[in-house]
């Protein structure tokens, strides 16, 4: 009988641990199954660039995980029981309940307006490939001159920002941000950031944590109110919440605890990767919801289970951060160097050089989904029977 595993969700971290496992474990002693709502990757770090019109290449999951092993289900997913070991989807036969052995829990964040009043409304998101659609459908829409508003100082509210107005100089971009513009950056960073969105014409409102949004305008909690035409809200993401409706142990924000090989603490057939899981990384913080951390949690769960299975030694590959990427438009860039805990250094690098350090992780990531071993041999053990068994094998091998 072979060993069942579901991957749930195939963004970058859900998609590079499928593929993992499929090059690790021999295809006669598992299923691996990967369970995603479309039929094609979504580059979720590029889509600023596709709000503004830029053409992405289609990346078909048929094509990607062709002769590998892993069978692609087209569906959404609408429910996990992890007591019963179940999985419960829709797709266009209509609902099916799915079994697993071990389920590797990847279906990510979406955005979070924060409960501000009139975001859900009247704001616009780029966390998703439709929402990224509806914002390039709105702003071919707008006429020279008129307002759009980006909410939020983060990476990606400096990154829409700084693409809209490269894209649309025609337009009057601003950026809201609650805190000063570039503030976790390093000096140099900041300056160089500010040296960019002056050359754009970005105006910045720092200092103004937007509390209400309307159809032409958002408000500030000083009193303030900023014209938008079109509202960009990016102030940070929320996980899917269906694990928070299950007996898994989720902390507050619903993300899932895990340890350091991304396993459950509560139920050690489940494993969560990327932005679902709450994972420490150097100095006990919690890793940041990004693409940095999600690469790394997808190869040490892909790498656990498939030592578990195997009888093999489990990875101990300590997770650390090196750097932040962070596009200014197509042609500008910032490089921030950080600490293995993610804080800012002195060293960045900035201009065309670091546009197209960045263009080349975009690719690197992209490329990493359907290469998931990284140019590494294949080498598929096989699965030692005793401790494929589900539950009390599984369990005890914690």
């Amino acid at each position: 009988m072979q060993h069942r595993i579901i991957v749930l969700g195939a963004g970058y971290t859900g998609a590079v641990a499928a593929g993992r496992l499929a090059k690790r474990l021999r295809r006669e002693d598992v299923a691996i199954t990967l369970v995603n709502a479309e039929p094609d990757f979504v580059e979720r770090v590029r889509m600023h660039q596709l709000a503004v019109g830029q053409y992405l290449k289609p990346r078909p999951f048929s094509e990607m995980f062709a002769g590998t092993g892993v069978d692609l289900k087209l569906a959404k997913v609408t429910g996990v029981d992890v007591d019963r070991r179940t999985v419960a989807v829709i797709d266009a036969n209509g609902a099916e309940e799915l079994g697993y052995d071990t389920l590797v829990y990847a279906l990510g964040s979406g955005w979070n307006d924060q409960g501000v009043p009139g975001t859900a409304e009247h704001a616009h998101e780029i966390a998703s490939r439709p929402g990224a659609l509806r914002l390039r459908e709105r702003l071919a829409r707008l006429d020279a001159g008129q307002p759009v508003v980006v909410v939020g100082g983060g990476l990606t509210g400096l990154e829409a920002a700084t693409e809209i107005a490269e894209a649309r100089p025609d337009l009057d971009v601003a950026l809201a941000a609650r805190g000063g513009l570039g503030d976790w950056l390093s000096e140099k960073g900041r300056g160089h950031v500010r040296k960019v969105f002056d050359k754009l014409g970005i105006t910045v409102h720092e200092h103004a944590a937007v509390t209400g949004v309307e159809a032409d305008r958002v408000t500030t909690a000083d009193g303030a109110s900023v014209p938008a035409a079109v509202t960009v809200w990016t102030t940070g993401f929320a996980v899917h919440p269906i694990a928070r409706a299950t007996t898994l142990e989720v902390t507050d924000t619903g993300q899932i605890v895990v340890d350091g090989t991304m396993r459950s603490v509560s139920h050690p057939d489940v494993y969560a990767i990327g932005d679902a899981a709450m994972a420490m990384g150097p100095g006990d913080k919690p890793l940041r919801m990004s693409c940095a951390s999600g690469g790394f949690t997808a190869w040490q769960a892909a790498e656990a289970i498939a030592a578990r299975l195997t009888g093999g030694k489990l990875p101990n590959v300590p997770i650390r951060y090196f750097n932040q990427c962070i596009s200014l438009g197509r042609k500008e860039g910032l490089i921030q160097y950080v600490t293995a805990d993610d804080r800012a250094v002195r060293a960045a690098l900035t201009g065309r050089l670091a546009a197209v350090y960045k263009e080349l992780v975009c690719k690197g990531a992209a490329w990493g989904v359907a290469n998931p071993t990284f140019g590494m041999p294949t080498r598929r053990r096989r699965v030692v029977r005793e401790q494929a068994r589900a539950g009390s094998a599984i369990k005890a091998s914690a």
